[in-house]
């Protein structure tokens, strides 16, 4: 019976639509946990299907190469989501005009302290240069991390996995923390959200209200421009 049912697994993975299929599965099932869970910010549904997806490949031996054929899909998909969030910046546009002075502060702020002390975190605890700029950019979304990296002497495919972990781990517990400051503006929580967690971290605030997935998108994109711009100087000048 084994040995059947890994034919049958086989013969699928050899399907270019079965990691759509997965990906879609194991996210649906993570809204469900999500929502059961009474919209806890530890059951993310973001990190609950990433857990799930890696348990299957890993027990099926299943290349990435092999999974990404059908899930390239939802990756296509990333760019309109993407473009879709000028809807709420648009809708807020006037909220953003009126606090423009502190969210430049803030987002200068938020970019240094981003990359320092993720960098300096690593290198007391001996990590090489090369991991070193591979950390440094881990606040910004993953294909402009990636480029970042590339270009300061990191690894793309390893920055891409601190990416990723760095905006499920701010999407669950940036509710906890700006709730033990007591930060209660949703203009503040959103763009903290946005520079320190990126696109995981916007989605989570875009569930939390308007106004702060609002925020949180101005947030991302300018986090990545700032560090894309400054991120490569500062390596040049302490490297």
């Amino acid at each position: 019976m084994e040995g059947e049912l890994r034919q049958i697994w086989v013969y699928l993975a050899e399907q270019p639509l079965l990691g759509l299929t997965v990906t879609l599965v194991a996210y649906q099932a993570g809204q469900w946990v999500y929502r059961k869970a009474g919209m806890s910010p530890i059951a993310n549904p973001v990190l609950l299907a990433v857990v799930a997806l890696v348990a299957l490949l890993w027990l099926t031996g299943t290349s990435y190469e092999t999974y990404f054929e059908g899930a390239q899909f939802v990756h296509f998909l990333l760019g309109p989501a993407t473009v879709a969030l000028a809807v709420p910046l648009y809708n807020n546009l006037k909220h953003m005009r009126r606090a423009a002075l502190p969210l430049t502060v803030a987002l200068v702020a938020g970019t240094v302290t981003a990359a320092s002390t993720a960098v300096g975190i690593a290198w007391l605890l001996g990590a090489t240069e090369r991991t070193l700029a591979s950390l440094a950019p881990k606040s910004v979304t993953t294909p402009i991390a990636m480029g970042i990296s590339e270009q300061i002497g990191g690894l793309p495919s390893l920055t891409a996995v601190f990416v990723i972990l760095t905006g499920i781990l701010g999407a669950v517990l940036t509710t906890w923390t700006l709730d033990a400051l007591r930060i209660r503006d949703w203009r503040a929580r959103g763009f903290a959200i946005g520079v320190a967690a990126h696109g995981i971290g916007t989605a989570r605030a875009l569930q939390l209200s308007e106004v702060a997935g609002a925020f949180a998108s101005l947030a991302m994109g300018l986090n990545a421009v700032a560090t894309a711009v400054l991120l490569p100087l500062l390596i040049r000048l302490l490297w």
